[in-house]
C-alpha cells in the first residue's frame, strides 16, 4: 500500500497528476474565484498614459522600483505630448535607478511621438495597435488591452509562465505566446483580465521561482508538479 508520510491527503491530490486539463483549470479557476476575488496590478496608475509608462518601464525590474520612480516622471512629464517634446537623455535622469534606462528612456519617448503622431495622443485599445509603438511588445500591449480596456488579453510573463507549467494548465509549452493560447483557449473571456492577475500574484508570492511554497499552497490538489513531488516522496 503507498503511504506517504506528511500527506493524509496524498491518493486525492496524486490524482492530479492524471487531471484532465480542463478539470485542472476549472479546480484552479474555482480556487482562485474564492481565495482571491480581487486581483490587481500592483502599479500606480490614475490613466491609461501612466500605467503604459509603468509597464514599460517594470520590464525586467520590479513593480516596487517603478512605482518609487514614476511619480517624479510624471511630475516632468504628465502627457504623452510632454514625454514627446524632449530627447531620451532628459528622461534618463528620472529612471535612472531602473533597469535598462537607456533603453527605456528611448522606448518612453518613442512611444510618445508615436502616441502623438498617429494616435493622437491617444492609447489604443487593441493590441495590434499598441504593439506599433516602441517599447510595446505582446506582453505590454495585452496588460494595456485587459487592465485599461478589460479585455480578453492575457499577458503571460516570468511569473504566468512559470505558474502555469507548474500546474499544468500549459502543457510543451517553450514561448510566452504558445502558453498565452493554451490560457486564453480554457479560460472563460470574462475571467482572462483577472486571470493574469491571479497567476502574476500566485508567481509573485506563493509559486516563487526558486523556492516554491508548496506546503502552504492552496492549489496542491489540482498542480501537476506537486503531484510529481509526492509521487517522489512516496514510501
Amino acid at each position: 500500500m503507498i503511504i506517504y508520510k506528511r500527506d493524509l491527503n496524498f491518493r486525492a491530490t496524486l490524482k492530479s497528476y492524471t487531471m484532465r486539463k480542463s478539470e485542472r483549470f476549472e479546480k484552479v479557476i474555482s480556487w482562485f474565484k474564492i481565495n482571491m476575488p480581487v486581483a490587481e496590478t500592483e502599479l500606480n496608475y490614475s490613466n491609461p498614459y501612466e500605467l503604459l509608462v509603468a509597464v514599460i518601464l517594470s520590464a525586467q525590474c520590479t513593480d516596487k522600483r517603478v512605482n518609487m520612480v514614476v511619480p517624479e516622471l510624471l511630475l516632468r512629464f504628465p502627457t504623452p505630448s510632454k514625454m514627446a517634446e524632449v530627447e531620451s537623455d532628459e528622461v534618463f535622469e528620472y529612471i535612472r535607478s531602473i533597469s535598462y534606462p537607456n533603453n527605456k528612456a528611448k522606448h518612453l519617448v518613442g512611444m510618445a511621438r508615436k502616441l502623438m503622431s498617429d494616435f493622437g495622443g491617444v492609447i489604443p485599445s487593441d493590441v495590434e495597435e499598441l504593439v506599433k509603438l516602441p517599447g510595446v511588445g505582446r506582453k505590454t500591449a495585452n496588460v494595456i488591452a485587459s487592465v485599461v480596456f478589460n479585455k480578453p488579453a492575457l499577458a503571460v510573463d516570468t511569473h504566468v509562465f512559470r505558474v502555469a507549467a507548474r500546474i499544468g494548465l500549459s502543457t510543451k509549452s517553450k514561448t510566452p505566446r504558445e502558453t498565452e493560447r493554451q490560457l486564453v483557449a480554457h479560460i472563460p473571456d470574462e475571467l482572462i483580465p483577472i486571470a493574469h492577475h491571479w497567476l502574476i500574484l500566485h508567481g509573485r508570492y506563493v509559486c516563487v521561482a526558486r523556492k516554491p511554497k508548496c506546503d502552504s499552497c492552496g492549489l496542491q490538489a489540482c498542480c501537476s508538479m506537486y503531484a510529481k513531488r509526492l509521487k517522489k516522496l512516496a514510501v
